[in-house]
């Protein structure tokens, strides 16, 4: 069996969620000895990738994409992989599986503010209504999500007939055993954008009931976000490490009494997985997915109040408390493998090769 993964999605230099769930799907499947052949559209992409055949292709970006599988053809896989849902199709002649991360931006319409403005216009076009998704997903053989809450808004929206397989995200286990309650320190850490969406206002009203605890902010903020959210309240201690580097996000999480996020809708979470295998406790909106990552691990409050954010922060102070949500939050994290995953979706690839040729 000829397994092409399309790994043109992996950022250069630092991963985002898609390109992090790319390495790490792909990473777990070499591992596994099975044979693959990675797309990438820019040589550089290889650095944050596993050392596999790979092929160069045009980017995913390009008016080149409608047509992409003209290039995948003479690969001549028998299946193809890709971690988004916009990969071309038109004239391919292999088995397709595309990824749904999550339905965010038919609510929240603003694009990721690092696309080019043309790309900007058409996500806007793209999710005013959702036949757009309805007509791709029409066009693969099977379906992948990340998550049962994902799974279960493509069923309520009708969004394909294809099977809709959960192949979830991960993250990198912990390396040492989980730091004590004394030995942390009165910080708090969000990961994440600073997208509306992602609601960090009511983390910086939060953090202003916190006095004496840090806010740490680990993603790049352009100078208007952070000037917006310094405003909101002059009390909260706002440490902007604008860019961490994975050790610098390690050792703050590892350190800190909680992760803590606000998000109003979400298709997973890997920052929640990634404190849990720290064991730093988890104080998150009570959102269906969180609920399905965290489980009785998590602390919930509702996404808009920051109250109530602290006082569940405010409960991690009690060490006993503390110690009883940081080690069930290791059990929790160690649930989410990118071992498991990568079974999953082989399982599925087998499946889908041994149907007749793709049309």
């Amino acid at each position: 069996m000829r397994v092409v993964v399309d790994c043109r999605y992996t950022r250069i230099g630092r991963h985002d969620g898609i390109s992090r769930y790319t390495a790490g799907i792909v990473s777990a499947l070499t591992e596994q000895q099975h044979e693959v052949v990675m797309l990438v559209s820019d040589v550089r992409q290889l650095e944050m990738l596993p050392d596999l055949p790979w092929h160069l292709a045009s980017s995913p970006t390009s008016v080149r994409e409608p047509l992409v599988a003209l290039q995948v053809n003479a690969l001549k896989p028998d299946v193809v992989f890709t971690p988004m849902q916009t990969m071309g199709s038109f004239g391919r002649r292999y088995r397709l599986v595309l990824t749904v991360h999550d339905l965010i931006y038919y609510s929240n319409p603003t694009p990721p503010r690092d696309l080019a403005w043309p790309i900007r216009l058409l996500w806007r076009a793209y999710h005013l209504s959702w036949w757009p998704q309805r007509y791709l997903l029409s066009r693969a053989d099977a379906v992948v999500t990340v998550s049962q809450t994902t799974r279960d808004l493509i069923a309520r929206n009708k969004l394909t007939r294809r099977p809709v397989t959960v192949v979830r995200n991960a993250a990198d286990g912990a390396e040492s055993a989980p730091l004590p309650a004394q030995k942390r320190r009165k910080n708090l850490v969000y990961m994440g954008s600073f997208m509306p969406y992602k609601n960090v206002e009511t983390l910086v009203e939060a953090a202003g009931l916190l006095d004496d605890y840090e806010l740490h902010l680990m993603s790049r903020v352009s100078d208007a976000d952070r000037r917006r959210l310094e405003a909101i309240s002059p009390t909260a201690r706002l440490v902007f490490h604008d860019g961490a580097s994975d050790d610098e996000y390690i050792d703050v999480t590892r350190h800190a009494t909680a992760l803590v996020t606000a998000s109003l809708e979400e298709g997973f979470g890997i920052p929640l997985v990634e404190a849990m295998a720290q064991g730093t406790p988890i104080v998150v909106s009570d959102i269906p997915v969180f609920s399905e990552i965290g489980g009785d691990a998590g602390l919930y409050f509702a996404a808009r109040d920051a109250a109530g954010l602290a006082t569940q922060v405010r409960s991690l102070e009690d060490p006993e408390e503390f110690t009883r949500r940081s080690l069930a939050g290791v059990d929790r994290a160690a649930t989410f493998s990118w071992t498991r995953s990568a079974q999953t979706l082989w399982q599925l690839l087998v499946e889908l090769a041994a149907r007749p040729a793709g049309r």
